[in-house]
Formats: structure tokens, C-alpha cells, sequence
């Protein structure tokens, strides 16, 4: 079985993390699940930006991309991307390093119109780019030599790279590949019924379900965009997607290997 792996920098971040995941990933491998592993890092490119003082860009939460933003998020996933792929390799995953612009293809993102402080805001997102197509065949042949790819998101669009989002485009590969299902590594246990106790916890959830819980005020806030993120990853073709906390000292994923109820299942 192939699962599409995603995370982001306020999931998994530092050492620590990377290779606590890393060996869990390795008790997959080792039960015979083959993973393909999809990265961002949003508050590292933040603190990249800050550094070379550059002011961030946000309309409506998504990043606003010039060709010098471009950079640095080339510059930062390139070096996480390499943190990942030594950390496997510590844990004895024959892991390797996959560019999106490899493999994916975008288009660039319309532009975008939301509400800001009460007044309607259209804009153009700059070099921000929507998953077209995705070219399996160099995935499969790493998955097929034993091998993990750990893919960075930067992709190929009209004109040169464009930053696509993490969640996109690992939503695009697992649809790709026909996945069975996608791990979304949040730092969030999955989608509980009271914020404040993570006994709370839903074991699954429809996309019907989802609808009535952010009707109720039940999803709300900062889990709206997590939950948003994990329907579109169905909407473009992936059967199941798992909600699960990168900050979990326990397991992050290889309690899904036993059977045993782990983070938010999604489904149609």
C-alpha cells in the first residue's frame, strides 16, 4: 500500500521531530507500506524573509510571490528538504531528494478576490501556481527501487517555478498516484468536538459532516483551513485522508499500522 506523507513546519520542526518521524516512517517501509513524503515549511521561509528583511505578503492567508520571495522559498525548502532526506537515512530509509518541478506541472493561480477589513480585495498572487498534472513515472520507479521521495513543492508552471502550496500539491500526487490514502500531519490531534479536550476527538468524519461542523461553529478558526486543506485533497481523487499530530510523543503514524483509531479519518 502507497500513503502520501504531508507536513509542514508547524507539525514536524527541528531535529527532535524529524527524526522521531523518520523512524516511525522506517516501521512502515518495514511492514512493506511504501510512503512518498511531501514537505513545506511556512514559518521557516517566514524567518528567512525576516532575515533579509523582506516583508511578507498575505491576501486571504496565501502568500503573495515575487520573483525575490521566490528565491528564499527555493532557498528554505531546498535546505529542509535535505534535513528530511539525511534524517531517513539515519533511520535506515533509503530516502531520496524529488523536486516538484520534476514532477509537477501548474498552472499560475487566478487571481484571488476575499474580504479584508470589510472591503472586497482582488489580487494577484504573483508566481503562486494550481497543480495541473502530476508525471507519476519517475515517483513510481524510486517507489518500485525501494526508494522514499521526499518532495519539495516548488513546481513547473508557464514561464519558470512557482510556489505551489504543500497541501496542494501533495494532494495532486496522491490523487496521481491513486493512493489509497493520504496522512496529513498536522499539530492537531485531528478534529475535536470541544478544542479545549482532546478526548473529544472524532475517529471519522464525512465531507458532509465537515460542512455541518463549520456550519455549527464547531470548526472553526485555524482548523477551518487544516480541514479545507485535507477536502480538497478528496476532491481531487484520494478515497481517505488521516488528520494526525506531528507533536504526538507516542505515535504520529505507525498506530495506523494496528488497527487502532489514529487522528481524523476523512471521507466522501
Amino acid at each position: 500500500m502507497v500513503y502520501v506523507l504531508k507536513f509542514g513546519g508547524n507539525a514536524i520542526r527541528g531535529k527532535s521531530d524529524l527524526d522521531r518521524l523518520s523512524r516511525e516512517i522506517a516501521e512502515m517501509l518495514g511492514s512493506g507500506h511504501k510512503i512518498v513524503l511531501v514537505h513545506g515549511g511556512g514559518p521557516e521561509i517566514n524567518e528567512e524573509l525576516e532575515k533579509r528583511n523582506i516583508v511578507p505578503k498575505k491576501v486571504g492567508g496565501q502568500r503573495v510571490t515575487d520573483n525575490e520571495t521566490l528565491d528564499v522559498v527555493i532557498h528554505v525548502l531546498e535546505q529542509i528538504n535535505r534535513d528530511v532526506v539525511a534524517s531517513l537515512k539515519e533511520a535506515g530509509v533509503n530516502a531520496e531528494r524529488l523536486a516538484g518541478y520534476d514532477v509537477i506541472r501548474c498552472k499560475k493561480k487566478a487571481p484571488i478576490t476575499v474580504i479584508e477589513d470589510g472591503k472586497t480585495v482582488t489580487a494577484d498572487l504573483g508566481k503562486v501556481g494550481d497543480v495541473e498534472s502530476v508525471n507519476t513515472k519517475p515517483i513510481l520507479e524510486m517507489l518500485e527501487k525501494g526508494i522514499t521521495p521526499v518532495v519539495f513543492p516548488v513546481s513547473s508552471g508557464p514561464g519558470g517555478k512557482y510556489n505551489v502550496n504543500a497541501d496542494t500539491a501533495s494532494g495532486g500526487i496522491a490523487a496521481a498516484l491513486k493512493c489509497e490514502e493520504m496522512i496529513q500531519i498536522t499539530d492537531v490531534p485531528g478534529i475535536l468536538m470541544d478544542i479545549k479536550d482532546p478526548s473529544s476527538k472524532l475517529d471519522h468524519v464525512t465531507l458532509n459532516d465537515i460542512e455541518k461542523l463549520i456550519g455549527s461553529g464547531v470548526i472553526s478558526g485555524g482548523m477551518i483551513p487544516k480541514v479545507e486543506a485535507c477536502k480538497a485533497v478528496i476532491d481531487a481523487g484520494v478515497e481517505k485522508v488521516r488528520m494526525v499530530n506531528g507533536k504526538d510523543q507516542n505515535s504520529i503514524i505507525t498506530d495506523i499500522l494496528k488497527n487502532i483509531p489514529h487522528g481524523t479519518l476523512i471521507t466522501r
